[in-house]
Order: C-alpha cells, then structure tokens, then sequence
C-alpha cells in the first residue's frame, strides 16, 4: 500500500537567545510527532547541535540543502546562515536579532516556492529583528506584506477563537485606524476563515465595543454608536451572523463568549488579556486570510527563562498540529466547492 502524503512543515527559530530552539527540540521528543508530518527548520545545524547538548536532548538532524526534498521520520535542517552563532541566553543581541530574521526570510521564501506546505514560527524579538527588509511591528504584517494580502491575526484555542480589528498598535492610534472599511473586512476574513479553515458551516461572531460600556450613550465616547453599530447592521444585513458591539468585562465575565464561534476584539490587549487568561500556553495565533498556513505559538522569546530548561512546548506542539489540521480543512473545502460546482 502506498504510503500517505505527509505535509512538509516548515520551522523558524525565532530569536536564538529565547526559548524557540528549545521549545523546537522538546516538541521533537515526542517520537511519534514525526508520523504526522515532515519537518524543515530553518536554523543553523550545528547551533541545533549544540542547544540539545545543552538541554540534554537526545536528537538526531538531517542537514539538507535549501530546496532539496526533505526525509520523512527525520528532522530536516536548512542552515538559514551559515557562521557560527554565541548563544547569550536571555540576551536580545543584534546577532540574534539578524538570525531570527535570516530564518524567517527563508521560511517565508520557502513556503511561497512550495517547499514547504505550511509555516511555524517561533517568537522572535520585535526590536533587534527590525532591519531594511523588516520594517514591522510582528510576523502579521511582515507576512501580509510578502503575500501582498490582507490578513487577520487570530488567536485560537479549543475555549476562545478571538480576532483583532486593530493589532500591534500603539493604543492613541486605535481609534483613528477604525471605519466602515476596515470592520468590514476583518469580519469577512474572520467568517471566511471560520468556513475555510475551522469547518464552521454558519458561524456565529461577535464584536466587542470601541469603548467602556458601549460608550454608556455617549458619556464615554460616540465610536460606538456612529461608527460600529452601523456598521454591524449593514454588515447582518447581508447575512452575516454578527452580534453586539459587548462591553469586553461583561462578555467575558458572564461567559457569553461561549455561545459564539469567534470574537473580535477592537485592540490588542481588549483580546490577548482574556485569551491568555482562559487559555495561556496552550492556545496559537494564526494568521489568517493568507493562500498559506501560517501558525505561531502564543507567547513570546521568554528571555526571562531563556535557557533554565523550563520552557513549556505545548504551545508550539499545538501551533504545528493546528496548522497542519487547517491545511486539511483548506484542502477539504476547496474539493467540498469544486463538488458544489
């Protein structure tokens, strides 16, 4: 019997002095990870090397070159440099920073050549990563640029799909950055990805307010009332299941977010505080609207406990098989279209 296609799933570092490689290497111990999918990181071979003898981990890697078809049952590494790398655990280095960066750029290179099927990535540092080419705020808007498209950062985890209308934004600019237009398309990306990726025939959405208490009648604020509400009502109207805006402390606090497939949130910290509170370390942000997959854990490089070998890899292990579980879904959509069609 012929043998199943795996999907081949590409890995960045992130930045090498934080906990990525070791999130990396410890997802790997796992054995039986290996017959769900062929990986590629995109590191440094001797680097790999040298972090499992420190966390004393027991790992085999097969070096191969950039584009050369990876092995199944083995961990594949394309040297993303090729000088040797100092590891200052804890340490946000301008080396570190230049490498994360070379390991992302060929992951990224390598997924929209086809190589790899699906992309993961490991924290980097948003501030020694910034360079010429690297001009962003995070791996959202780095990888919308390169796939010239808009895209939605989505955080998911089995209690709490939460995305962002506005993300790595300083919290001044928030409301000027919200309008019909943009509310608009973070919904349909959402529902869109909802169908596409998740399964979710008919889902259900809902939309936290501008401001406290939905604004109170315009005692603490007017966004909500001239721009959000009636946004969602042309947006409903068309036959999207939308519901609110809800104040974000009584939505979470009741509970009432269980009743909904998703939820977006206005900024950064109205959704990443309840989604790391219900479900930190285990939960995954995704990038959606891209033609690829792209995963990540929820956490940053953790320079605070970079090399105690202390990092937790559930995370990671759930960004790899949530990617893999969305390329599936991607591939059992498009044929469940071309059936309808």
């Amino acid at each position: 019997m012929k043998a199943k296609l795996l999907p081949v799933v590409g890995i960045t570092c992130g930045d090498p002095n934080g906990i990525g490689i070791e999130i990396i290497l410890k997802s790997f111990l796992d054995k039986q990870i290996l017959e769900f999918f062929v990986p590629v990181v995109f590191s440094n071979y001797q680097l790999l090397c040298e972090q499992a003898a420190f966390f004393n981990i027991e790992l085999k890697f097969n070096k191969i070159k950039y584009g050369a078809k990876p092995k199944r049952g083995e961990i594949n590494v394309v040297n993303a440099w090729e000088n040797k790398f100092i590891t200052e655990f804890g340490k946000p280095t301008k080396s570190s920073g230049e490498n994360s960066y070379k390991s992302l750029e060929l992951a990224t290179k390598s997924v929209i050549e086809d190589n790899v099927e699906v992309m993961v990535t490991a924290p980097i540092n948003k501030k020694n990563i910034q360079n010429e080419k690297f001009d962003f705020p995070g791996h959202t808007d780095y990888l919308s640029a390169k796939f010239n498209a808009e895209s939605l950062m989505f955080m998911i985890s089995e209690k709490l799909k939460i995305g962002l209308l506005t993300d790595h934004l300083s919290i001044n600019k928030v409301v000027s950055e919200i309008n019909n237009e943009k509310i608009k398309k973070k919904i349909s990306l959402m529902e869109k990805s909802l169908k596409m990726d998740f399964g979710i025939t008919r889902p259900k959405i809902a939309i936290l307010s501008i401001n406290p208490h939905v604004g109170d009648d315009g005692v603490i604020g007017n966004e909500d009332q001239e721009i959000l509400i009636p946004t969602l009502i042309e947006i409903a109207k068309s036959g999207t299941l939308v519901s609110g805006p809800y104040s974000s402390d009584s939505f979470f606090g009741s509970g009432l977010y269980k009743d909904y497939d998703s939820v977006l949130a206005i900024y950064h910290d109205q959704g990443l505080i309840p989604f790391k509170t219900l479900s930190f370390g285990e939960g995954i942000n995704f990038t959606a609207g891209l033609d690829k997959v792209r995963t990540s854990p929820d956490h940053g490089t953790a320079f605070d406990i970079a090399g105690k070998n202390i990092a937790d890899p559930t995370s990671f292990k759930n960004a790899i098989f949530s990617a893999i579980d969305i390329y599936n879904n991607r591939i059992a959509y498009k044929k469940g279209i071309k059936h309808l069609s």
